[in-house]
């Protein structure tokens, strides 16, 4: 059996992070499902999906890191061609955290 549930998120953008725990958890429970795999997906090619321990620390850890990895603040390629001003974001997804 599938079962298909929606779960919609507003985010700030540019490296939010959203713990979507709580929503998978009640999809799951409302399906009455007992055994299964639950498969999280995300359209979009600046978001992504893991799994983590949510906290604060982490939060803010991978915030900085996407920044190192893809400072918002310079030029980038993508951004020339189509003047959306987040060529950052291709290689800094927004991530929606499941714990």
């Amino acid at each position: 059996m599938v079962i298909t549930r929606q779960i919609t998120l507003h985010t700030r953008g540019n490296g939010d992070i959203v713990d979507i725990t709580d929503e998978v958890a009640e999809a799951v429970a409302a399906s009455e499902i007992t055994s299964g795999t639950v498969t999280v997906f995300i359209a979009g090619s600046t978001a992504g999906v893991t799994t983590v321990e949510y906290e604060p620390g982490l939060v803010a850890d991978l915030q900085e890191l996407w920044e190192r990895i893809a400072p918002s603040d310079i030029e980038y390629q993508h951004n020339r061609r189509w003047g959306d001003g987040n060529g950052h974001s291709t290689y800094a997804p927004r991530c929606w955290e499941l714990r």
